[in-house]
């Protein structure tokens, strides 16, 4: 009998876990969870560049409802668009709206979703039907990138027009 309770303490200390087998458990779970948010932070940037990429595409629909009404774009101040207000006169504001006095345009003109970089809007002031909207994608591989940002951040501009 008193072999059998011998037999029975050495199993159930010897049953645990080694300190090496839960270092090595622990950083196994270290590597997979630095490589999960790595990999999150990714498909964040790729979220919003795809919300870059749908803004500047609303706001070019806007701008041509503008150019119907207008018979031209509207003018740009400081890169933002110069057509709201009574005759499309006064500057519209990332993230406020976009309406004349005849008409709405969008009534929340997209602010970029980082609050580090902002949409901008050129209008060629030699030709009233030319414009240019860009935005700065944190995605520097997508294939519609058209050169490195500008004011040092890290990125690439997309652009659109007309």
């Amino acid at each position: 009998m008193g072999t059998k309770i011998k037999e029975i303490r050495s199993q159930i200390q010897n049953s645990g876990f080694t300190l090496i087998e839960l270092l090595v458990v622990i950083s196994i779970i270290a590597i997979l969870a630095t490589l999960l948010i790595a990999n999150m932070n990714a498909i964040r940037g790729r979220a919003r560049d795809a919300a870059r990429k749908s803004d500047l595409r609303n706001i070019q629909t806007a701008l041509r409802l503008y150019y119907n009404d207008y018979g031209m774009y509207p003018g740009d101040y400081e890169y933002k668009i110069n057509g709201c207000g009574i005759g499309g006169l006064r500057t519209c504001e990332w993230g406020g709206s976009f309406a004349s006095d005849k008409n709405t345009y969008m009534s929340i003109l997209p602010a970029d979703p980082s609050p580090d970089r902002s949409y901008t809007y050129d209008r060629n002031n030699t030709a009233n039907d030319l414009y240019t909207l860009s935005a700065c994608l944190e995605n520097v591989s997508d294939d519609r990138c058209a050169g490195v940002c500008s004011g040092g951040i890290d990125g690439c501009t997309y652009l659109v027009q007309p």
